[in-house]
């Protein structure tokens, strides 16, 4: 009897094989229309508030977790765990913690944190560095974190960075100008509209400079253009009716909203009205002029996935550029384009700019940022390792050689609405925490590096200026 070559099953065929349209069609719901739409958002708002809520204590607020002696000695204070016992038996006046089992370890608020850290650096050792480095005389520095390649880790890392330099003792402000908000979330803040994010710094900006048009308009007989109604609100607020605290004891914010977005719309607008309005100033002046500078050490800014008009006045603000990117070929690519309109644009605002003040006899214009790094996120050394090796020879000294690890806890931490440094290291193993607050430390390691050497060029500098006069 012939043997049957079709009765053995072969290998199961692809899943987009003999799909049933019938039952393709019997899947599908009704049509979206622009009313779904809001159901949709609706349910995201009930979700992201059921989610958000689980960080938040009774009062339905953040509140920031307590430190341990042992976690204060290994990362914040630099002695050993029985002479920060001994200076605290010996000072009785400073914080002495609080136990939450009776012979336990002792917790300890971040503000204590800061005093006792306070107290080691006036009486402790010189020879070790209690307090993070800050030259006298210097305004803050801006740091911008930008790429408009999403899932890069371009708020993860914004924020992170922002909490490791309060827990080294920085003063801190975020900034946050991407109109999803998920910054302003990380840190609990409460926005309602656009009046509570950096709109109206920027809108007084042009309503200031229109003020001076105005002003020369009238000179020349000429009828001003008028100031409307949102425009003189504007011009009545500073950047401290918008700056708001956090859980964080040394870290404020300017928070954002979807409202925000709206500036993207507005901002063409009011160029097309005043031409020699310096738009890209606008943030930058105003911070200034609030005395934002003066207040704090670091300010953070965390920009839209976009090169938008919010993204221009976060880039141009800045003193510092950080772009996360992932170590594959797609963000690889992504990311030079990103740098190539960066060029572009800014180019182009100079050639603009200078064409005129040429023509006028006034000094021209030029962009510089005081460093630019791009930054490995979310890395997996047994994937990628060849890749970054190639990215790096190809970008050299502007991608850090630091990569920065994807790992368990930073997982487990966005599952619980927190930054990896407000988890509790009891909630884990401890050799995941150590291994996940490892990779962020060392991130955080490689920008103070690149902090503290912009500083000391300046401070430097400043020094031969005074010498030479």
């Amino acid at each position: 009897m012939a043997k049957d070559i079709h009765s053995k099953a072969g290998p199961a065929l692809p899943p987009y094989f003999n799909i049933d349209p019938d039952a393709a069609a019997a899947d599908l719901d009704q049509p979206t229309d622009t009313a779904r739409f809001a159901e949709i958002a609706e349910g995201c708002a009930r979700g992201r508030a059921d989610l958000a809520s689980r960080g938040l204590n009774e009062a339905g607020s953040k509140s920031l977790r307590l430190f341990s002696t042992w976690e204060i000695t290994r990362y914040l204070i630099p002695v050993a765990q029985a002479h920060f016992r001994r200076v605290l038996k010996a000072n009785p006046d400073l914080p002495q913690g609080r136990n939450e089992t009776e012979g336990g370890a002792k917790w300890f608020t971040l503000d204590e944190v800061l005093r006792l850290r306070a107290f080691f650096a006036a009486q402790g050792s010189k020879a070790k560095n209690y307090l993070p480095y800050r030259p006298e005389g210097l305004p803050a520095k801006l740091v911008a974190v930008a790429n408009f390649k999403g899932g890069v880790g371009k708020t993860s890392t914004a924020a992170h960075l922002a909490m490791s330099a309060a827990l080294d003792g920085y003063k801190v402000l975020v900034i946050d100008l991407d109109s999803q908000g998920s910054m302003t979330s990380i840190f609990g803040g409460k926005v309602e509209d656009e009046w509570q994010t950096a709109f109206p710094l920027l809108a007084r900006h042009y309503g200031e400079h229109l003020r001076l048009e105005n002003q020369r308009r009238l000179d020349r007989g000429d009828a001003p253009q008028p100031l409307d109604e949102s425009l003189t609100a504007a011009m009545e607020m500073t950047a401290g009716d918008v700056i708001q605290p956090t859980h964080w004891p040394n870290i404020d914010l300017i928070g954002a909203q979807l409202n925000l977005y709206w500036a993207e719309f507005q901002i063409p607008v009011w160029r097309m009205a005043a031409r020699s309005w310096k738009l890209w100033d606008a943030l930058t002046d105003r911070l200034e002029a609030d005395g934002v500078l003066d207040q704090y050490d670091v300010v953070f800014i965390d920009t839209p996935p976009a090169l938008g008009y919010l993204t221009i006045n976060g880039l141009s603000a800045a003193d510092i550029l950080l772009v996360p990117m992932g170590a594959s070929f797609l963000e690889f690519d992504s990311t030079g384009r990103f740098f190539d309109m960066l060029h572009s644009t800014f180019a182009s605002i100079e050639e603009g700019e200078n064409l005129a003040a040429r023509a006028l006899g006034r000094p021209e214009i030029g962009f510089e940022w005081d460093a630019v790094r791009a930054v490995i996120t979310r890395y997996d050394s047994a994937q990628q390792g060849e890749l970054a090796g190639l990215v790096q020879a190809y970008m050299g000294p502007t991608l850090s050689p630091h990569r920065q690890d994807f790992t368990a806890l930073i997982g487990q931490a966005g599952e619980q609405v927190n930054g990896i440094y407000e988890a509790d290291y009891r909630d884990f193993n401890r050799e995941t925490y150590a291994r996940g607050r490892e990779t962020f430390d060392e991130t955080y390691a490689a920008f103070k590096r690149l902090l503290t050497g912009v500083w000391r060029r300046e401070e430097l500098a400043l020094q031969q200026e005074r010498a030479a006069s």
